[in-house]
């Protein structure tokens, strides 16, 4: 008989089903079922075992585990199998100690554990145990149980109303993508967007970024919106390089900036940003950004299509008024905004510490938003 998986609250359970990112966030409808406690850890309760060391007392003491893992780093690395393990195993114990704390997926994304205030990409975590410093060990201990200590602040949720488009109003259409076949190095065929199983993927993709190229379209499906929302809005567009300093950080090359404002009061402008990785940055409102890709690793195999459906559906709500933003929330003054596809087929939303701004752009921000509490309005049509 194998080692029992039953070390944690309730019946263990595989992973959430991911959040698709290509079609919407968040579907209408009940959600997928709360994940707390997942299956897949017998092999890493087998290796405390060989070492002595009784796992369902790590299980119950967080920091006693966080320093095992630092401790046998090494070790548990070199066997993909007992990593993947230690993850799960990490990962369960971060999720039992809050109540508001669960598993979380996303469509081309590892998974990560906590709540609304605060997530753990335990992968990423065990990574960065292998080689820490004791001061840095110390400091994660602080913040997790820091984060335990914390009373949970309720707020109404942000809950954004795209209008309806007017009658006659010109639809977006997308412009063709080339198609476009890449290879692995021994010469494969890649099925970009379809390359990992139930397994997720091979531990050696992250932070390889085989293909960047293949998000070239996303600079003709930029300037296509650009076009469109020009032809449809009451807008001001100005093509200047300095506007990339809207974004909170600035890397790599820079194509092109340009920046679209509404001429009415109450709405968000939006800035797009080329750059040479290949890719999209969108400032939206006064204090977010949009990464477009999100992560061109090989692990997150996204594909240009499922991230030209973000770019547009992100452009197309903001326009419609599907867009709200918040600041500053709570005790810790996070940022956060709300997002309601123009379309229906979904919403999503983000919460957390504002980017480096300095403090009179967020002071700025402040009062502009104080004027905006029921979310950015609509764009003005374009007088025919």
């Amino acid at each position: 008989m194998g080692t029992a998986e039953d070390l944690f609250d309730g019946q263990p359970s595989g992973l959430p089903a991911p959040m698709p990112r290509g079609t919407a966030l968040y579907r209408p409808g009940p959600g997928p079922a709360v994940v707390r406690h997942v299956s897949g850890y017998a092999p890493f309760v087998d290796f405390c075992a060989g070492r002595g060391v009784r796992a369902d007392e790590l299980a119950a003491d967080p920091e006693r585990l966080i320093w095992f893992l630092r401790t046998f780093g090494s070790q548990i690395d070199g066997d993909s199998t007992l990593r993947a393990a230690a993850a799960v195993f990490a990962g369960n114990t971060i999720a039992g100690l809050r109540p508001d704390t669960e598993w979380t997926t996303y469509e081309g994304a590892p998974p990560t554990v906590g709540n609304r205030e605060k997530r753990f990409e335990v992968g990423r975590l065990l990574d960065g145990l292998r080689t820490a410093d004791d001061a840095a060990v110390h400091g994660l201990v602080a913040t997790l149980l820091d984060w335990v200590r914390e009373e949970p602040e309720e707020f109404p949720p942000l809950q954004p109303r795209p209008a309806t488009p007017a009658a006659g109003q010109p639809r977006y259409v997308r412009p063709a993508l080339p198609a476009a076949a890449y290879y692995s190095r021994e010469g494969e065929p890649i099925p970009c967007g379809r390359q990992w199983g139930a397994d997720g993927p091979d531990p050696d993709s992250y932070s390889v970024d085989s293909h960047p190229e293949r998000f070239a379209g996303l600079h003709t499906i930029a300037r296509a919106l650009i076009d469109h929302l020009t032809a449809v809005y009451d807008v001001d567009v100005q093509d200047d390089p300095a506007h990339v300093g809207e974004l909170l950080g600035q890397g790599g090359k820079v194509l092109q900036a340009v920046k679209v404002t509404p001429r009415a009061s109450g709405t968000a402008a939006l800035t797009l940003v080329l750059t040479g990785y290949p890719g999209v940055q969108v400032h939206a409102g006064v204090l977010h950004d949009f990464p477009f890709p999100v992560c061109g690793c090989d692990a997150c195999d996204e594909t240009v299509e499922t991230t030209a459906d973000r770019l547009e559906r992100l452009v197309l709500s903001v326009a419609a008024g599907g867009y709200s933003e918040r600041y500053p929330v709570g005790s810790r003054r996070w940022s956060e905004y709300a997002l309601t596809a123009f379309d229906g087929s979904g919403s999503e939303t983000g919460r957390g510490e504002p980017g480096p701004f300095t403090a009179a752009r967020l002071h700025d921000a402040e009062v502009r938003l104080r004027e905006v509490t029921g979310g950015w309005r609509p764009w003005p049509l374009r007088r025919s």
